[in-house]
This record gives structure tokens, sequence and C-alpha cells, in this order.
């Protein structure tokens, strides 16, 4: 019987999607707050967590944010008034699975959970990322490039699994930012070309390509 974490503060919503989930089979817990649902998220006891966004306390980009850089896989489907392409993009290169918005027909989110862990038990959970010589091991978090052990910083390893998650893709500064330094971040900032030049200089030049007036990638 799979488990489903509720991440959501309205009491009539959450009522609405519990009775709902638990009239076809599942077991629900609900969370009123963004860091009660990262603590239950993080504990490994659900199969797939159902987040609004505009919960009190860490809010749901920042409960994403955290679970993702804490090497959590569970399945994320966003909840939320929110209908802005902005919010939409940032949720999902976050980390989101998929994105709904309120109102929503429980029809549509019952199918939608449904796929979401149909896609997550066909996928074996990959451990290593790899372009060329380069590797990452994301549970050791230990970088190899040419069968030499890399050193890296948090930041370091996050903004490296980014590169090798997206290879030969355009990444732009804002997304960037957005991913790795989280969404309050300021546009006119060169942390991004910092930390850019710090991995080249450990994994080595060639590995990271600047494209002039779009961002950097990995070739």
């Amino acid at each position: 019987m799979n488990r489903i974490l509720i991440a959501e503060d309205e009491d009539r919503i959450a009522s609405f999607v519990e009775k709902g989930l638990r009239a076809n089979g599942f077991t629900t817990t609900v969370a009123a707050d963004g860091d009660t649902a990262l603590d239950y998220a993080v504990s490994g006891g659900f199969d797939l967590m159902l987040l609004d966004i505009g919960l009190p306390g860490r809010d749901g980009f920042t409960v994403l944010r955290e679970l993702r850089e804490a090497r959590v896989t569970l399945p994320v489907v966003v909840l939320t008034a929110r209908d802005s392409v902005r919010d939409t993009v940032a949720g999902l290169e976050g980390g989101a699975d998929d994105w709904m918005t309120k109102p929503f027909r429980f029809e549509e989110l019952l199918a939608r959970v449904r796929l979401r862990l149909r896609t997550a038990a066909r996928a074996p959970e990959v451990t290593v990322l790899r372009s060329g010589d380069l590797t990452l091991d994301l549970r050791t978090r230990r970088a190899r490039a040419s069968e030499r052990t890399v050193d890296l910083t948090a930041r370091e390893f996050v903004l490296l699994e980014l590169f090798l998650r997206h290879p030969g893709q355009v990444l732009s500064r804002e997304q960037i930012l957005s991913h790795v330094w989280g969404y309050d971040f300021d546009p006119g900032s060169n942390i991004v070309d910092v930390y850019v030049r710090a991995l080249r200089k450990k994994l080595g030049a060639e590995r990271l390509e600047t494209v002039r007036g779009m961002g950097y990638r990995l070739p």
C-alpha cells in the first residue's frame, strides 16, 4: 500500500485530498507546515509527496530544494495556486516531478499520482553520473576526472551534479543560481562564474564550456 505525504496548510484542501486518496487505497499523512513536511519527507517512510508552495515555515520551494540537496529522490507533485510560467519552471527545475495548479479535479490528481508511482517503481536509482572520464558518485559524494579523485565543496558538488544531469545543454546563470543557491538570489551576482572557475581548476579547463551571452555547458 503506497503512503502519500500531503504537505498542505489549508484544512479544506488537505481533507479533500486525503479522503479521496484513502478511498482509493492509499495511506496518507498530512503536514501543515514546511518544517514538518521536510522532516517527514527525509524519513524515508513515504512513496510520494503532494507539496503546496505556500506553506508556513519553510515554503514549498525551500522544502523541495533542501530535499533534493539531501539526495532524497521521493517523487514530488506540486499543488499550488501559482500559475505563472516562472513559478512552474522554477518548481520543475528545482526537482519537482509534476505540477498542478489549484483548483484541480481530484480525478486528474489521482491519475498523476498513480503515474508518478509507476514511473518511480520502474526507474532504477542512479547513483553514479558519467560524462566521458568524468564521474560523480552521489552516494560517496566523490568526483573522479581521468582516474583522479577530486575533492569538492558542497556547492561545487551540487553544481557539478547539475551539469552532469544536463550534458550538452546550455545552462544560464539564472538557472544555475536558482538550482544551486535557491530562489532568493541576486541576478547581478558573479558567484556562478566564481564557482565555474573553481570547478575548471579542479577538473580541467576543458570540462566546462562558456557559451558567450548564454551561460555554460558540459560538452
